[in-house]
């Protein structure tokens, strides 16, 4: 394995030309991501692991949540409610800094969200701000947020989106944000102080000594770096030779890992459900009984345990039954009988798209019971940038598509996902819960689970439905 290892060496990766074990890193950790982060800025970007970066490494966030999902201050120290619940006031700390040295006040705040209110900033989340009217900071420590209609709930975007300096961007039109100089040098005010950023190999952060006590005070690591390994194999090999302290594993391979006695395999659930997306502009899905035939066909319980060896469960719906908000449902959608055997039928044919250029054991195994459903299925796999060009691009170019859902505890991806099968999905989670099993416009496969391979070193780490990093700051290096 050690020569599978050589493309990562070659990244430069290691603190010295002769620094193979993980305990001659010190206090440095290193994290493996399989892409770059996107960006990280998070008016822009949608990738789960830089949003996490964004939220627990480089930046703050008015409220965070706690592992039950529950909202709690951070940046604010806390919140009120006007009696009609159309204003949200909320109180922020005065002890945090920019890294540059300037002071974190609640302009910044209303900065930011009112850049993410102007379409043309492009905001990934745009859509959930649309009772959301104003935000204004009427002093330093003092925020107030209007909506145009009473809020049931705290507003889960407000755990989301990392406030940015107003300071380095208000002179920035929202249309140019996306080639803003911060992009590349970004100056926060989180845990970690940006250090370096190399393109498809690496992102450094240092602890920020002088992070807030209020805040949470300065962080147990001295360094983290998110380091880009694209090639699992390449991962595993890093990982159980010490050039890696975390690194998302396969399913396979959990055994192997819990095998070496200076590794830990961690299984955590995640708000990520992989299905089937059909478009229904099109033939042959925009038949509902061609929808429901197809999720009918398809058996989940065999895709858990023969494609991730139990490390996920099967999904009748878009939300995971752990998640606030969930909606029970039918255990799995049915088909109107037909008159016709299967075999007598028409194929019908579809071109399934997929990310990947293997084997694709997930789609093959949903070909052959689609098969003998009496579909005939084309699997397509695509590079990653394709895929989503002809998936998310404006012609919406496809019959149905693998996909990964990634979620967010206030359920506002739901509305995105139907308008993607070209459905309209209520505002309200709960009928919209109801309008996938209805309308079927997703064949849902698996809620996944988390799989990291983790060095024994690392203390003090718990990763759950926030994702891998919420307790980041509480990580420590064993003496």
């Amino acid at each position: 394995m050690s020569s599978l290892a050589l493309p990562l060496l070659a990244t430069g990766l290691l603190l010295t030309a002769c620094q193979p074990s993980a305990e001659r890193r010190g206090a440095t950790v290193l994290f493996a991501s399989g892409a770059d982060l996107q960006s990280i800025n998070p008016l822009l970007t949608v990738h789960p692991l830089a949003r996490q970066v964004q939220r627990y490494v480089l930046l703050t966030t008015l409220a965070r949540y706690d592992s039950a999902l529950v909202a709690r201050p951070y940046l604010a120290r806390d919140w009120r409610w006007s009696d009609d619940r159309r204003t949200l006031t909320f109180r922020l700390h005065t002890v945090a800094r920019w890294h540059d040295g300037r002071p974190t006040t609640a302009r910044d705040a209303a900065w930011t969200l009112t850049a993410a209110l102007a379409p043309p900033t492009g905001y990934p989340r745009f859509k959930e701000l649309s009772e959301m009217r104003s935000a204004a900071a009427p002093d330093d420590s003092t925020l107030t947020v209007r909506f145009s209609a009473p809020q049931e709930h705290f507003p889960d975007v407000l755990t989301d989106l990392a406030i940015l300096p107003a300071h380095l961007f208000d002179t920035i039109p929202p249309e140019r944000l996306r080639t803003a100089s911060w992009n590349g040098s970004p100056v926060g005010n989180g845990p970690f102080r940006f250090v370096a950023h190399e393109p498809n190999r690496r992102w450094v952060f240092a602890a920020d000594s002088a992070f807030p006590a209020e805040l949470g005070g300065r962080p147990g690591l001295d360094r983290f770096i998110v380091v880009v390994v694209d090639e699992p194999i390449t991962k595993l090999a890093a990982l159980t030779s010490g050039e890696l302290d975390f690194a998302g594993i396969q399913p396979a391979h959990a055994e192997f890992v819990r095998r070496d006695p200076a590794l830990a395999v961690l299984s955590y659930p995640l708000l990520l459900t992989y299905g089937m997306v059909f478009n229904t502009r099109r033939p042959p899905f925009d038949r509902v009984e061609a929808r429901r035939r197809a999720a009918a066909a398809v058996d989940r319980r065999e895709i858990v345990q023969g494609y991730l060896y139990g490390f996920g469960t099967p999904a009748s719906g878009p939300v995971p039954p752990d998640v606030p908000g969930y909606l029970p449902v039918a255990a799995s959608p049915r088909e109107t009988p037909s008159p016709t055997p299967v075999s007598k039928r028409e194929p019908v044919r579809f071109e399934l798209l997929t990310v990947g250029s293997g084997e694709a054991p997930l789609e093959q195994m949903v070909q052959a019971r689609l098969a003998a459903a009496g579909f005939e299925v084309v699997i397509r796999q695509l590079e990653t940038s394709a895929f989503l060009a002809r998936v998310y691009g404006p012609e919406r170019d496809f019959d149905a598509a693998v996909l990964g859902i990634s979620g967010d505890p206030g359920l506002g991806y739901l509305a995105p996902l139907a308008e993607l099968a070209g459905i309209v999905a209520p505002a309200e989670a709960g009928a919209a819960q109801r309008l996938f099993t209805d309308s079927m416009p997703v064949a849902f496969l698996y809620h996944a689970r988390g799989l990291q391979g983790m060095n024994r070193r690392v203390l003090g780490v718990r990763m759950d439905l926030r994702g891998e990093l919420p307790t980041l700051h509480r990580w420590r290096v064993s003496p």
